[in-house]
């Protein structure tokens, strides 16, 4: 499953990008890009070249993000969405496929993180809550697996967290719902082989932004407390290494932006790959490794 493909791309229709940069030619679309990671991710993987779909569910900050992308040259059209709904999604790829006439990788970084204690779950909000975060992966797979399939391969990432293998207070459902993306990613990767398609997390190894700060919270926060978060767009580079290896070469993985930023930094995007450089679990990363290899009809 860890073999080069010759040749990733067959799909045809539309018209693709044709901008410089390492990501030249490739379309990406990423959730939750109206604001911090999302809206970060997007901006290192355009200033590659992609063109970028991003989405939110809130108009507002989501129209911030593209007048910002737009400006500074990037290709990108902006869409509402919904992750937790399944053809809302279907409807988003199709639009991207439509506009620019292929599909590199989906981002799925929307997610929901109310922090609430257990006893004050009701029902209603811890399906909610795994429909979202949970159910936003399982529809971002099902959107593009059969343009990947017809394409020859593609990316499809989520974004790891602490949460994917630890427990926290008050976070008993965002826990769980990262914890079972996590167990997808993995199980997923040895159906998806197959057709190249490639399916990783990357988490950002630094400190960010939190995830429920929206825009206009963020102006009432002071420059102390944002000096400690890392430039998301930093750690997007992270994504755009991956997205530019080919897709079926590393699948069921999860990555650290930071740790990446600097291996890309230190030795440029074309590195010679080994487990620290890419990832703080290195042991998980080589436990994964092993097991796909020796997977019977892998």
């Amino acid at each position: 499953m860890h073999n080069l493909p010759e040749q990733h791309s067959t799909y045809q229709a539309g018209e693709p990008p044709t901008a410089q940069g390492l990501m030249a030619g490739k379309v990406a679309i990423i959730t939750g890009a109206g604001r911090g990671f999302g809206s970060g991710i997007a901006r290192a993987v355009g200033l590659e070249g992609s063109a970028v779909c991003i989405s939110d569910i809130n108009d507002d900050e989501l129209a911030q993000t593209e007048s910002d992308l737009k400006a500074e040259g990037i290709e990108v059209m902006a869409e509402h969405l919904d992750i937790s709904d399944l053809q809302a999604f279907r409807h988003v790829v199709q639009l991207t496929v439509e506009r620019y006439g292929r599909l590199d990788a989906v981002i799925q970084n929307a997610a929901s993180l109310p922090l609430i204690p257990f006893e004050q779950i009701s029902e209603t909000m811890w399906w909610q809550q795994l429909h979202i975060n949970l159910g936003g992966m399982f529809n971002a797979i099902k959107s593009c697996w059969d343009i990947f399939k017809l394409q020859g391969g593609g990316h499809i990432i989520g974004i790891g967290s602490g949460s994917s293998f630890r427990g926290f207070k008050n976070e008993s459902a965002y826990c769980a719902s990262k914890h079972a993306e996590d167990g997808l990613i993995k199980s997923l990767a040895l159906e998806s082989a197959p057709h190249k398609i490639s399916l990783n997390t990357i988490g950002p190894g630094r400190k960010i932004k939190p995830t429920g700060i929206t825009r206009e919270q963020l102006l009432s926060i002071s420059p102390e407390e944002k000096a400690t978060w890392t430039d998301p767009s930093e750690l997007g580079l992270a994504f755009v290494w991956l997205i530019s290896q080919p897709p079926g070469l590393f699948s069921g993985f999860r990555f650290d932006a930071g740790i990446l930023v600097d291996t890309i930094a230190q030795e440029g995007f074309n590195f010679q790959f080994s487990a620290e450089k890419v990832t703080n679990y290195v042991d998980d990363l080589l436990a994964r490794k092993a097991w796909y290899e020796n997977y019977p009809n892998s």
